[in-house]
């Protein structure tokens, strides 16, 4: 159960009357114990408004053996200690030197009934915090007055309750893993809060999901306050139950690292008893990453890709040029759907489209918030705050700004900052207490920000001190006049994260268009070497490298679609083995003839062994036979070949393409080992001396669970077996007669190796390779 609804008594709070006449009593104390009001109304129209105090009925979600019940109020220290003090009865005693953090996952109370937007100190919080009494502005918060008075009261209710998420859950909570000798991982996403200084509270702030730019929230705040590790919960329904594979989580953690983020948790790893019949124990959602898996033998792959990507990615620092402030106090005066705003893992508003077009022209940046700015400070030419160095803030469009803001901005400006301002100035002090004094002083500031148009620009500029306001429509067009210049990688189709090490920088570079790359890629920055790291194929070596535009270098890479790889630039010049750079010596030839096929493990059963002429999916072997039908494991492919006489001599190995792959697989040539192949291309270099004459090719495909688990369906085997969890499909096609998920419709997902299966024989590069134009570079 996540919601219970049932009768409870709703003690009065407040019960207050408004006049027409601006008239404002508080009626609280006439209020008999029976419900009655004691109260004659002054001449006059009233209109009465009370508050009462409930239980919104949110359950924990999914809670282990104990930990059932409501969740707690999350706006209350005294609450959050009741609830640890639990765990220190249960902690003592014991040693928890070896436990790293406590995890908090995502804030998930945002379907609760009524929000769950009350805490039982909130006027007297809301009145030490903001200033005046929201008792007195009750039809304010309800949208009762002029929008602009409504939208004021409303933003500081929502930025109170966002100071109490952190003030009394969040930092409390870090103090206490502390005095226990760990530190927090924090979820903030789907919270009503201001999440860069949610995720910025904890120790490793962690994001979910599929959205780039949402991770950027999380790995923003790491960036900001100088953490080494953002985090994600890795692969959250990436697909329907029992679909995705290796190759789909590999580009979702692709997705993750060009987000920032640098140390991933995966998600659906549960625990199952050995005992268990297939499938075993699982969680809710997929994907299910467990030894009931076909894909389980290959996983090693997977997590020695991302554990290579993660050894660069958490090296070094952020190289990020811009801080883009989060103007989030335009969100939280719009009125809703309700009170609160909660806020996905996603950037919503102007900063949304301010950070989209900044990806897509090739700028770095990092999102700031009102109380990191506030830190920050100008020096060494660049706006430092405890873990970044930004050579310019950018303020995207908005209306309303905390007055200390705009008056750290000036003040950075003033000290030699450049300050870009899309569209207009903000115009608006936000919030509603002491609105006259404010918009007063907000005047003053903006008046000493005096624009003239740039002299050949769209842009308008202004000189404060020893730095500027520059104001124009877009982002892009505002940098075009300061000395940052974007990444001119991405006009190849390339995406990246840039980072800075002690000699030079770093580049994870994912090739997200749809085809090959093979060719010059330009670098901003110059170099005197560089280094290509291939974290999936384990390739490495130096970079081919000529001299680039305006200082910079142009990288030789080959990266097929989806493919990544890792840049690292050096101010020195290195001397060792060259990039295995590749090229095409000869037509590819087809691998043809008898293929034998061995199931090896899986089921419900073993299909019996086939011999095969033309590669088709196994689930077509042997007519309608249900055992190759039904069947999710691991099947091996053999076939013997003799080499290839097309350009032999001059091959310094062979492309081994196995084509279509379904889903996962294993090669091997003449007994040795080659590789974990778990994407497409699903390639494979063999150096020439491994090629004999005759040879012996052996390739293991493992399929997804999906065929098994239909199977299971079909016949109605109760197979949903786990404690407190719903299954819920992912699609609604997928729900059965129960509205859970079944399979039992799906017809049999292609498996297996369906090739074709070629080999082309490929030259590599060796030190004479290099140009005259390459070695100039490298001096």
């Amino acid at each position: 159960l996540e919601q219970v609804r049932f009768p409870k008594p709703l003690p009065l709070v407040t019960l207050m009357a408004y006049s027409d006449a601006g008239d404002i009593r508080d009626l609280t104390e006439l209020v008999e114990p029976d419900g009655a009001l004691s109260w004659t109304a002054p001449a006059g129209t009233w209109t009465l408004y009370a508050v009462f105090e409930g239980w919104h009925g949110k359950m924990v979600e999914r809670a282990g053996p104990g930990g059932e019940g409501n969740v707690i109020d999350h706006f209350s220290q005294d609450a959050l200690d009741h609830y640890l003090a639990r765990f220190d009865r249960a902690f003592a005693g014991h040693d928890l030197h070896t436990l790293r953090a406590f995890f908090n996952d995502s804030y998930e109370v945002d379907d609760a009934s009524g929000e769950a937007g009350w805490t039982d100190h909130l006027f007297d919080q809301f009145r030490r915090r903001r200033g005046y009494d929201l008792r007195e502005h009750l039809p304010d918060l309800l949208a009762a007055d002029t929008d602009d008075t409504n939208g004021r009261v409303l933003c500081d209710y929502r930025e109170t309750i966002s100071d109490l998420l952190l003030d009394e859950f969040t930092r409390p909570w870090n103090r206490w893993a502390r005095r226990h000798g760990a530190i927090i991982r924090n979820q903030a996403h789907g919270s009503p809060g201001n999440l860069l200084d949610l995720y910025a509270a904890s120790d490793i702030p962690e994001t979910e999901g599929s959205n780039r730019l949402g991770f950027k929230l999380a790995s923003s705040a790491a960036h900001v306050t100088g953490k080494r590790l953002a985090s994600a919960e890795a692969a959250t329904w990436l697909d329907e139950h029992f679909c995705a594979t290796l190759g789909d989580v590999k580009a979702a953690l692709d997705r993750y690292f060009l987000g920032g983020i640098n140390h991933v948790c995966y998600h659906g790893t549960t625990y199952s008893p050995p005992q268990e019949d297939w499938p075993g124990w699982m969680f809710y959602a997929s994907v299910h990453f467990g030894p009931t898996n076909p894909f389980w033998n290959d996983f090693s792959a997977l997590n020695d890709y991302a554990a290579r990507c993660q050894s660069f990615l958490q090296a070094g620092e952020p190289d990020n040029d811009v801080a883009v402030y989060w103007p989030i106090h335009d969100l939280w005066s719009r009125h809703g759907r309700g009170l609160l705003l909660h806020v996905a893992a996603d950037v919503p508003g102007a900063a949304k489209d301010a950070g989209q077009g900044l990806l897509r022209d090739g700028y770095t940046f990092d999102f700031i918030s009102d109380r990191q700015l506030l830190d920050a400070r100008f020096a060494d030419q660049a706006v430092q705050t405890a873990g970044g160095r930004y050579r310019a803030v950018l303020l995207p469009e908005c209306r309303y700004i905390p007055l200390p803001t705009l008056a750290k901005l000036v003040e950075l400006a003033g000290d030699g900052a450049v300050i870009l301002v899309q569209n207009q100035m903000p115009s608006e002090a936000a919030g509603w207490a002491d609105l006259e004094q404010r918009q007063k002083a907000l005047r003053e500031l903006t008046g000493r920000i005096s624009f003239a148009p740039s002299a050949g620009s769209d842009i308008q500029a202004a000189s404060v001190g020893e730095g500027r306001f520059l104001l124009a429509d877009a982002p892009g067009t505002l940098l075009s006049q300061t000395p940052i210049k974007p990444e001119p990688l991405v006009g190849a189709g390339l995406e990246f994260v840039r980072r800075r090490h002690e000699h030079g920088k770093e580049y994870f570079l994912a090739n997200a268009g749809k085809d090959s790359l093979d060719g010059w890629v330009s670098l901003r920055d110059g170099a005197r070497s560089a280094v290509i790291f291939e974290p999936l194929g384990h390739n490495k070596g130096l970079a081919a490298l000529r001299l680039g535009a305006n200082g910079g270098i142009d990288v030789y890479l080959q990266l097929a679609a989806g493919q990544t790889c890792i840049v690292k630039t050096f101010d020195t010049a290195l001397a060792g083995p060259l990039y295995p750079y590749r090229k095409s010596a000869g037509p590819a030839v087809a691998i043809g003839g008898g293929w034998s096929v061995q199931f090896v493990e899986g089921g419900p059963q073993l299909p019996p062994a086939v011999e095969i002429e033309q590669l088709v999916s196994w689930t077509d072997f042997n007519g309608n036979d249900p055992a190759y039908k039904n069947f999710s494991g691991a099947a091996r492919y053999a076939i013997s070949f003799a080499r290839p006489a097309v350009s032999a001599g001059s091959a310094d190995g062979w492309r081994l393409d196995l084509g279509q792959v379904h889903e996962s697989a294993r090669v091997r040539i003449n007994q040795q080992e080659l590789a974990t192949l778990i994407t497409s291309p699903f390639q494979v270099l063999i150096p020439a001396d491994l090629l004999r004459e005759d040879n012996l090719l052996e390739v293991t495909v493992s399929n997804s669970m999906a065929n098994r688990i239909a199977d299971l369906d079909r016949r109605s085997v109760a197979w949903k077996k786990f404690y407190n969890v719903n299954f819920p499909a992912r699609s609604r096609d997928n729900r059965g007669p129960d509205g859970l998920f079944s399979a039992a419709q799906w017809p049999p997902r292609s498996s297996g190796l369906l090739g074709p299966v070629t080999l082309e024989p490929v030259t590599l590069p060796d030190e004479d390779a290099l140009s005259a134009s390459q070695r100039a570079a490298a001096r």
